[in-house]
């Protein structure tokens, strides 16, 4: 199944015409969308009662990924991080079937060294769960990474802008898809043409049989993001 939304779920109104006029913001969203990304535990802790009441407010086909904490990634670099990310955990579980991936988003200095790899290799201590890992240095995009993501079970995001041309492809484990889209030239705010949507669809078309394949656009500046997931689910 393809899993296409945008980071958070705000409806710009250059396309509010395609969304339900009745609802919260969220419940119109998800009346189209099938999946959206949480970035804002990236930034702070929630109450559970918030990752209810999102639950409660969406379809039961719909998904959400949610972002690991900044805390976790880029101030402690994947160091000593367990306890921290098991909080993390525990705070997301109410979201129950709604759950889809974990987004680990690393920041662009953080290179693939021995932490990183013992990271990666524990991470199934932690969670079962899917688990999507965006690398943004180029020392992960090498055989070694690669073969730790894979037996870790995590994927590699495909992103755009890519820091090397192996950025742009998905990576790591093929049980899952993901492609994180943030705008380019000009990152959070330039729309994809209906050419570059086309390639997306494509690539989300070669994935393994079976699996799923997530695209969320984060080029929510100017609202390019929704018009550019309704063009990929074909609204």
């Amino acid at each position: 199944m393809d899993r296409i939304g945008t980071a958070g779920w705000t409806i710009p109104r250059t396309s509010a015409a395609h969304f339900p006029a009745e609802g919260t913001g969220l419940e119109r969203y998800a009346a189209v969308l099938p999946a959206a990304e949480i970035n804002t535990t990236f930034y702070r802790s929630h109450k559970p009662a918030i990752f209810e009441r999102w639950a409660h407010a969406t379809p039961p086909h719909f998904r959400f990924a949610v972002k690991a904490p900044k805390t976790a990634t880029h101030e402690k670099r994947l160091v000593e991080t367990n306890d921290l990310l098991r909080t993390f955990i525990a705070e997301i579980a109410p979201l129950g079937g709604k759950l889809g991936p974990v987004l680990i988003q690393l920041p662009p200095s953080l290179q693939f060294t021995d932490d990183a790899a013992r990271f990666v290799s524990g991470w199934r201590e932690l969670y079962e769960g899917p688990t999507v890992i965006e690398a943004r240095h180029a020392t992960w995009f090498t055989g070694e990474a690669e073969a730790r993501l894979v037996d870790a079970h995590i994927a590699r995001v495909a992103a755009d802008p890519a820091v090397v041309p192996e950025a742009a492809r998905p990576g790591g484990w093929t049980g899952l898809t993901y492609i994180r889209l943030h705008g380019s030239p000009r990152m959070y705010a330039s729309p994809y043409s209906s050419e570059q949507i086309a390639t997306v669809a494509a690539t989300l078309a070669t994935r393994q049989p079976g699996t799923e394949g997530w695209c969320i656009f984060d080029n929510t500046m100017l609202g390019a993001a929704a018009a550019n997931a309704l063009e990929l689910m074909g609204v």
